[in-house]
């Protein structure tokens, strides 16, 4: 810490940066691989993913084979969309992902957005209110799940007992 001018600063954390990455149409497994070694390689510090229902890999899938590519990149996706699968079955991919990558798994949820998403998968897209509320439980949910011992949660969208 420093002080300056009368106030107290504290250092801040490096700054890092990431690559959002999209797979093209052709996309074969080693090419993926190569992708994520490059990225690492070139320094960067994190390769994030999306999570939408277009001509483009799974998340969970492709941040596992870019994991298991590179040895100290962090992964992620640029949000995991809480209407396209429960939050007990996320709990779970996060956790596998986490374990599987030796920590460098980072957790994002978003709403949802993309009205052709929804479209395509035949899901409902509610109006932003309710997809806002229904992350926020998902959110407890999650956490809950990830934490130490059992979990609970009733709420209006969803209901964990175990």
């Amino acid at each position: 810490m420093s002080a300056k001018h009368g106030r107290v600063t504290a250092p801040l954390p490096p700054f890092r940066f990431g690559v959002q990455c999209s797979s093209p149409p052709d996309i074969t497994a080693t090419r993926w691989r190569d992708l994520a070694r490059k990225v690492e390689d070139l320094g960067y510090h994190r390769l994030t993913v999306s999570d939408h229902l277009d001509d483009q890999l799974s998340p969970v899938a492709a941040l596992m084979a870019a994991a298991d590519a590179t040895s100290t990149l962090r992964i992620g996706a640029l949000v995991f969309c809480n209407d396209y699968r429960h939050p007990a079955v996320l709990a779970k991919e996060a956790a596998t992902l986490d374990i599987l990558s030796e920590g460098r798994f980072e957790l994002g949820m978003g709403a949802g957005w993309m009205t052709s998403d929804y479209e395509a998968a035949g899901i409902a897209m509610d109006r932003p209110s309710v997809r806002i509320a229904r992350l926020e439980e998902a959110i407890e949910v999650v956490r809950g799940l990830l934490s130490e011992g059992p979990c609970s949660f009733e709420g209006e969208h969803y209901r964990i007992d175990g």
